[in-house]
């Protein structure tokens, strides 16, 4: 062998622009090794490496002997010819899988020296760079896939030339030939595929429980546990902005109420000990109280609900005392519910004006509450509602967090419930401001995760409508906390449709409709895990909060150099569809709001992508979902796409946009129970996400009942998630549309007189009273202006 890499060393490898180099066999070495480096078993957790450096050795042995039987020494040798020798020899020795990667990596670097070299790429990708710098936001539509991204600003700017770049990085070095063109073409659509490199995940339900016991560090300094509830508001607000500079989607808090209700509890103690030391001190009593031993029977309480006889041994036969404890536990309770009130509205604001992602964006949040029925649960739930009720600081809706209401039977669906009272609330709200949106536990596909007593495997939802819950890794982990999505990519359903159905063919042909979304789904399939490596192979470090402060399900468990594939393969794999109205159109000349055929076929088309989807997740033991993807901005781009190419087709690509996801399109006149009837059958086999809204021309506040009862057909015909949208017109209490400001002109009536009204005619009084938390019962009616 000596003899050999000796004369082999006498030669010249030219290179692609021409210049020639002395020939460097550790080069070969490192080439075939990377090669070999590349396959790794991706059902193990350590990403064990498949093969050995004998293996190496093997191969670069016969590439160096091919050399130089094929060459004499001074000879000068391409480089390209040296790869066809290594491709040769991986084939010869029956190591297909790195011959493949080998080949696929080849092919990717000849794209990425298309995009600098092929003068028609480079003009297209400098177009794209130009526009941006010379075109404010308010010029392109397509400007920006993410809305909650500003690009007038510096920092939006500066991060859309960093994704516009990352996407060219990724489509000419990252991706396969075949995902990119169809991509490109209009296929398929790969989200946030500027994020690829990166291997970031999508979404995250933030586990706050983990987080705040013992604190956390966001990078920049560790924050210790919090003790009063504005801690526990604020550090929420901050766990949310650290955990999007992580990842590229949103992230979701799936238990609001519980996580916050202990933060209550703490901060009643400090009021209580505080205001009991001060009435007994200004009394003169304290001197004759052990009020140490007070102050460690307070710290013993792990509720806000004491008894009478709570403190009888310090009392005894004193009428006086009684009257000073009833008094200091009567304002703790009132201060408590005032600094609970104020730390809902400071974390309202916090996420509507915190900036994260370089500052380019608010934090994309949503949170999920409503099912904890103990007195601090519901105190948070109440006051968060009227937090958001309140609005801003000019009184405009907040965007963020996006809210969602979580309905239980048992718990707040009906009147008997506990929580029914906050039921009712929320839906007052919602006919306000939108929000909260609407969660249905006891939905089939949501209920058959549900342990009784375990709020982590409640179904809790991302404000888009992306869904974790069931996990073929570990049944035990099927849960909401510490999880969340992976990646996503969505077909391109209306064109496979237009193609095999009647726009082309005199009559639909659906054996082929289904071969050729079968063969989409199995790209996408394939796409999705080669996406997943990149993110495995990812280490702790880089992301210090999601996995550096255990964020996600068993990565406290990871050490700082390990890679991520323990903890995210309980993350879920989706791939999305859009547009099912006009695919039924293209099919049946109808969409499923105007044909019951259509709406059976729409039903077998979606059931067949879900049948597909958990037939991957039972091969690859990992958790392929179904999505109705969101995403406004892609079903244009695939409209005017399938436009270019086949015209203006009448119900089809004759608009602007494909119809989001499963539903009836926006412009088509149904009534709210058959849309409600129509969509909710969808919901089952969307287990990635899913949501129905419920589009009303006028403001609903004047019609809770009316309000109620369409959030009630959404639960009883089956919808896991829901929403109400309707005008933002005037406000409820003083009839003005515009900003209350030291003088409402509206009416002439002061901002702190409306907003009492608006917070008394909602809930009583903005400080209750224990009874009215007590045994979930509400306020009685003479202490509430009733809203007609």
């Amino acid at each position: 062998m000596k003899e050999i890499e000796k004369k082999v060393a006498q030669m010249q490898v030219i290179k692609r622009n021409g210049r020639g180099v002395p020939f460097d066999g550790s080069k070969i070495a490192i080439a075939i090794k990377k090669g070999f480096d590349s396959i790794v078993d991706l059902e193990d957790d350590n990403l064990q490496r498949k093969y050995t450096s004998k293996d190496i050795d093997k191969v670069y042995r016969g590439v160096i002997g091919e050399i130089a039987k094929k060459y004499q020494p001074n000879d000068r040798v391409k480089i390209e010819d040296i790869q066809d020798m290594i491709e040769n020899q991986l084939q010869k020795l029956d190591y297909s899988d790195v011959y493949s990667s080998f080949a696929e990596y080849r092919e990717r670097r000849n794209q990425s020296r298309q995009l600098f070299f092929d003068h028609r790429k480079q003009h297209k990708f400098l177009k794209v760079i130009e526009d941006l710098g010379l075109k404010s936001s308010l010029e392109s539509d397509d400007k920006r896939e993410n809305a909650n991204v500003d690009g007038d600003t510096a920092m939006g700017k500066m991060l859309q030339y960093g994704s516009t770049i990352s996407k060219e990085f990724a489509k000419s070095y990252l991706l396969k030939r075949k995902f990119s063109d169809a991509h490109d073409e209009g296929d398929i659509h790969i989200h946030d595929l500027d994020f690829l490199s990166m291997g970031t995940t999508t979404c995250t339900q933030v586990d706050l429980e983990k987080l705040f016991k013992d604190g956390f560090s966001t990078g920049h300094g560790t924050v210790r546990e919090p003790n009063d509830i504005m801690s526990y508001a604020a550090l929420a607000a901050i766990a949310i902005q650290a955990n999007q500079n992580d990842q590229h989607g949103g992230q979701s808090i799936p238990a609001f109420d519980y996580y916050l209700a202990p933060g209550v509890v703490k901060t009643f103690r400090k009021q209580l000990k505080q205001t009991l030391f001060d009435l007994l001190d200004y009394s003169g009593f304290l001197s004759f109280v052990n009020f140490k031993k007070i102050t460690k029977k307070i710290d013993e309480t792990s509720t806000i609900t004491l008894n009478e006889d709570y403190f009888s041994e310090f009392i005894k036969d004193s009428e006086q005392l009684a009257k000073l404890f009833q008094k200091a536990y009567q304002k703790a309770i009132e201060k408590t519910e005032r600094i609970t009130y104020q730390a809902m509205e400071s974390f309202v604001h916090n996420l509507n004006t915190m900036h994260s992602r370089a500052g380019a964006q608010v934090p994309f949040s949503s949170i999920n509450f409503g099912t904890d029925t103990s007195v601090e649960g519901r105190l948070v739930t109440q006051k968060y509602l009227l937090a958001v009720e309140s609005g801003l600081g000019r009184g405009e809706t907040a965007i963020f967090p996006i809210s969602i209401f979580k309905v239980k039977e048992g718990v707040n669906y009906h009147q008997k419930d506990p929580n029914y009272d906050l039921f009712e609330l929320a839906c007052l709200v919602s006919a306000k401001r939108l929000f909260p949106n609407f969660a249905f536990v006891d939905a089939s596909f949501n209920h058959e995760f549900y342990r009784p007593g375990d709020y982590k495997t409640e179904v809790a939802y991302m404000g888009c409508r992306t869904r974790v819950l069931g996990n073929v890794i570990d049944e035990k982990k099927a849960v909401t906390p510490g999880r969340g999505n992976l990646s996503f990519t969505t077909i391109n359903l209306p064109r496979i449709a237009i193609k095999h159905g009647l726009v082309n063919n005199e009559k639909a042909d659906l054996d082929k409709f289904y071969e050729e979304l079968e063969n989409k789904m199995e790209l996408v399939k394939n796409q999705l895990l080669d996406r997943f490596a990149i993110q495995c192979k990812k280490r702790v470090y880089n992301f210090p909060f999601v996995m550096g402060q255990g964020n996600w399900i068993d990565s406290e468990k990871l050490g700082r150099d390990d890679n991520l594939r323990r903890t995210l393969k309980h993350g879920s794999l989706s791939i999305g569809f859009i547009g099912l109205a006009e695919t039924l159109v293209a099919l049946t000349e109808k969409h499923h709001g105007e044909s019951k055929e259509a709406q059976k076929l729409g039903l077998e088309i979606i059931g067949f992508m879900r049948k597909k989807a958990d037939e991957f997740a039972e091969k690859y033991k990992l958790n392929f979902t179904l999505l109705a993807s969101p995403a406004e901005g892609l079903s244009s781009r695939f409209t005017n796409l399938d436009r270019a190419i086949y015209g203006k087709i009448k119900g089809i690509t004759d608009k602007k946009y494909y119809t989001n996801s499963f539903h009836v399109p926006v412009s088509y006149k149904i009534s709210i129970a058959d849309k409600i009837k129509l969509e909710a059958p969808y919901h089952q086999f969307t287990n990635a996400g899913h949501i129905t809204y419920i589009e009303l021309t006028g403001n609903p506040h004047n019609n809770l009942k009316g309000f109620m009862k369409i959030i009630d057909q959404m639960k009883k015909a089956g919808v896991g998630y829901g929403a109400i949208n309707h005008p933002l017109d005037r406000d409820p209490v003083c009839g003005f549309s515009g900003v209350i400001t030291d003088k409402c002109p509206g009416c002439n009536r002061f901002e702190e007189d409306v907003k009492f009204e608006r917070i008394r005619r909602i809930t009583g009084y903005l400080v209750g009273t224990v009874d009215r938390f007590n045994d979930g019962k509400k306020a009685e009616e003479s202490d509430r202006v009733k809203h007609e």
